[in-house]
């Protein structure tokens, strides 16, 4: 199967009430081990680049591994997504290099600044049949080039006004999640009246949550016990994202879940078997660590096992 937009998808899951996993890249381990869990669920995928991994790998060699992947298992549905764009120009060079959906964040800018930006890429990608997610609203935290010492919950009434003057695709959200693994001190909550109102205000419109990761602790515990120094990281409980994905999210990212268990396997290997120097010896077991996590995710938060 080739690369898809998200737009069946999303209403397929908004139909639903689950959502589409949207998992970032960064080398082949990672995407072997996404595409494997998405085969052995038979679930829909996302496979998202950040603006980070875009110039850790380079797109030509991104988009050579997820063409490859799509051999692995051709039944496999995947969107191939920019997360978290920083500038028309890399939005432009990923549709024109075959990605099929794009996220343009002008959320940093002001709100017509950010109105602005965000048509200027609908404008250019539309025409290309390319997807384009937006942000309104600013989550709390650190991830590659997007921070934010606070939160900016998104304004319901805002939400309709730049989603009919930006013509975009679908809208990220602010309700409480944040990027990086230390989202919250003390206990978790999410805004979901406001989830609700959103939803209420934009009838069948996609939303995503960004900054999802629920930030396992016996990876944390892994970690630490062989070296690190995670300290007290602290993510989404999982049932809170599965519940907004009943409530118009079509789309959750995942990231940091991601690293944590990679990092984890990769240490405590390393430990057990400090003769080893081989790659293949340690990237093994990691990347078998990233298919059972993002399987995990797939069954638990998303709800899409069985939806490809």
């Amino acid at each position: 199967m080739p690369l898809m937009g998200p737009k069946d998808m999303f209403a397929a899951a908004y139909a639903g009430q689950y959502a589409v996993g949207a998992f970032n890249v960064n080398n082949m381990e990672i995407v072997q081990g996404i595409m494997r869990a998405a085969s052995e669920e038979n679930s829909p995928i996302i496979l998202q680049v950040s603006a980070g991994a875009h110039a850790y790998a380079g797109q030509v060699y991104i988009m050579k591994l997820v063409e490859a992947a799509l051999q692995e298992d051709k039944s496999v549905p995947v969107v191939m997504h920019l997360d978290h764009g920083p500038s028309f120009a890399m939005c432009r060079d990923c549709i024109d290099g075959g990605f099929t959906s794009v996220m343009i964040d002008g959320s940093h800018l002001s709100y017509e600044d950010n109105i602005t930006l965000t048509k200027q890429v609908v404008d250019y990608a539309h025409p290309r049949n390319v997807w384009v997610e937006a942000e309104l609203g600013k989550l709390a935290g650190v991830e590659e080039h997007v921070s934010s010492a606070e939160h900016v919950y998104t304004d319901p009434d805002q939400a309709v006004d730049f989603v009919t003057r930006t013509g975009c695709d679908s809208l990220a959200i602010a309700i409480g999640t944040s990027h990086g693994a230390y989202k919250f001190k003390g206990d978790a909550k999410l805004d979901f009246a406001r989830l609700e109102t959103i939803s209420a205000k934009l009838p069948g419109y996609p939303l995503v949550l960004h900054g999802a990761s629920s930030v396992p602790q016996e990876f944390v515990k892994l970690c630490n016990d062989f070296g690190g120094a995670v300290g007290s990281a602290a993510g989404v409980p999982e049932d809170m994202l599965r519940k907004a994905a009943g409530l118009g999210v079509c789309k959750i990212n995942v990231d940091t879940d991601i690293r944590l268990a990679l990092t984890a396997s990769i240490r405590q290997f390393m430990a057990e078997h400090p003769e080893q120097f081989d790659p293949r010896a340690y990237l093994t077991p990691a990347r078998e660590n990233v298919k059972k996590m993002v399987a995990h995710k797939i069954r638990t938060v998303m709800g899409s096992s069985g939806k490809a």
